[in-house]
């Protein structure tokens, strides 16, 4: 049975794709910061939750002791956690606002990967997904047709540009691992204030990606259509 350990697992995008992977056969770890949001999440779909704030080293080298205790390897890794960080004017940024993005966007994505690529190399076919956006596209953005195109988000577009970037570099790398990133498009969560396609049209690429087999793509960034220009 693949195991999979999914971030940011209790609300939108990650329960999605935690209800959809538990219902494809994947024993599920639901990994979350919020322990109540996150029990709730786990017992609402037969699954278990452990705790983890990717922003903290403690917390996530506890998780993945957590998981090593119990399921003693994963298959698949979801880095699905993710934070908008402020909108506004840009000339009122500063750098600790974009310091908080990347902490949790691109860090914890390094975070998580490390203290979770051993209990990976345990299985004879490791997948690992990131959750990306059109927004950290340069094509998408540049292209009037899009949507992406008609928003100005510097924090997260840069943020998520930077979680393709590492994909793409981790699969050059990680030869025994299979590292995609996912775009889950415009869908109606708490960073689009609910506009978009549903969570279950979002999570359709994530799930797509956590269910490849051994013969499936690395490196690629991809959304529910296909492959996405960067």
């Amino acid at each position: 049975m693949t195991t999979t350990f999914i971030t940011g697992a209790n609300k939108s995008l990650g329960l999605e794709t935690a209800r959809r992977l538990v219902e494809a056969g994947h024993t599920v770890v639901v990994g979350a910061r919020d322990a109540e949001r996150g029990r709730a999440a786990a017992a609402s779909l037969g699954a278990r939750f452990v705790r983890i704030d990717v922003t903290d080293d403690a917390s996530v080298e506890a998780a993945a002791a957590d998981v090593a205790a119990h399921e003693g390897a994963i298959d698949v890794l979801v880095n699905n956690a993710g934070v908008l960080g402020r909108v506004g004017p840009v000339e009122e940024y500063t750098a600790a606002d974009m310091s908080a993005v990347l902490d949790v966007n691109v860090v914890g994505v390094v975070r998580v990967t490390h203290a979770f690529l051993p209990l990976l190399r345990k299985s004879s076919h490791p997948v690992i997904v990131n959750v990306s956006s059109g927004m950290g596209s340069f094509g998408m953005t540049q292209d009037p047709a899009r949507i992406e195109s008609q928003y100005a988000l510097p924090l997260y577009a840069a943020s998520k540009a930077a979680v393709t970037m590492l994909t793409t570099q981790y699969a050059r790398e990680l030869k025994d691992v299979k590292v995609n990133a996912a775009d889950p498009g415009q869908t109606a969560t708490d960073f689009t204030g609910g506009v978009g396609h549903s969570v279950a049209e979002g999570a359709e690429s994530i799930v797509a990606l956590a269910t490849i087999g051994p013969d499936g793509p690395t490196g690629r960034f991809v959304d529910r259509s296909g492959t996405l220009p960067w």
